[in-house]
């Protein structure tokens, strides 16, 4: 790779100095077919979580929300400048469950297309993939394994995904279903697909409490990402806290990151996306430090989704 690494957000490239405190995993916009009635639809109450993000000390939010399930770029870009808050957009597509037959069929056979235009060129509404590519650039490409395995369509998404880093530099970002199949994900990225690991980022580690595979996903180099506190309903993100400390104690600092990952309208208020910056630092200040809690914040994002672009 040539050129110094940057963040490519809605708004253009940025240092990576300049993405201060990240929300590592969250989603403004997002609408599934599995949750029906829960989508997060609402620019007004988009812009509200933005705004209130930014008051609790926020600067930057990373949207994971992939192709076809309503990730509104556009309106991710005139928040971000409104707000002042820097947004990531995601290229990528999720697990096939997620999507309408005709939603899916519009990519599917030619994803790399897909992902590397939505990195270099611009996004695009999926329900008008034949207008011009006026919505921002995605600075990251989100795929999904499935439940403790990789199934056919997560292969393929994962391949597509590989073969546009190398044509872009762009980062990858992996929705491990209950934290599961990380090692096999990391095999297959990395490995046989040859993605630096500094490349991939593996949400959802949270979901999986164990510390034995959490320590041996660490140790491939990858990011690890604990983001569900927003669902305070969920009974294993509330083990995130052993997690991250027994990571930390292992000298994995380094590699963790922090997200809300609000999926949908009830967990918006359910404590939001704010939790993590009222809530969940504080509590892992007091835990581990102010400055290991600091560079998951800050540091950790920085050099996660910074990359020397080839396009």
């Amino acid at each position: 790779m040539t050129g110094e690494p940057k963040v490519r957000t809605v708004l253009g490239d940025l240092e990576p100095a300049e993405l201060g405190v990240t929300n590592a995993h969250d989603h403004l916009f997002f609408a599934s077919k599995l949750l029906p009635g829960q989508e997060l639809d609402d620019p007004t109450e988009a812009a509200h979580t933005l705004l209130d993000f930014k008051a609790r000390g926020g600067a930057a939010l990373v949207q994971w929300t992939p192709y076809g399930l309503n990730r509104r770029t556009r309106e991710l870009a005139w928040m971000s400048e409104e707000v002042g808050v820097h947004v990531v957009a995601a290229t990528g597509l999720h697990r096939v469950e997620h999507y309408a037959p005709v939603v899916l069929g519009r990519v599917i056979d030619d994803l790399v297309h897909e992902f590397v235009a939505d990195l270099t060129e611009g996004t695009q509404p999926a329900d008008r993939l034949d207008e011009p590519r006026t919505g921002p650039r995605a600075g990251l490409v989100k795929v999904a394994g499935a439940f403790h395995t990789i199934d056919s369509h997560a292969r393929l998404t994962m391949t597509a995904a590989a073969v546009a880093h190398e044509e872009t530099g762009a980062p990858i970002a992996v929705h491990l279903e209950l934290g599961t199949a990380g090692l096999e994900v990391v095999e297959l990225l990395c490995g046989k697909l040859e993605v630096p690991p500094g490349k991939v980022i593996l949400g959802h580690l949270n979901r999986n409490p164990d510390p034995q595979l959490q320590r041996e996903i660490a140790a491939t180099g990858v990011f690890l990402g604990f983001d569900g506190p927003s669902r305070a309903n969920h009974a294993t993100d509330l083990r995130l806290f052993d997690g991250i400390e027994a990571l930390v104690e292992a000298g994995h600092g380094g590699q963790l990151l922090l997200g809300g990952d609000t999926t949908t309208a009830a967990a918006r208020n359910q404590p939001g996306a704010s939790y993590l910056l009222t809530t969940l630092a504080p509590r892992l200040t007091t835990l581990l430090g102010g400055d290991v809690v600091t560079a998951m914040l800050v540091a950790n994002p920085a050099r996660a989704f910074a990359t020397s672009w080839l396009k």
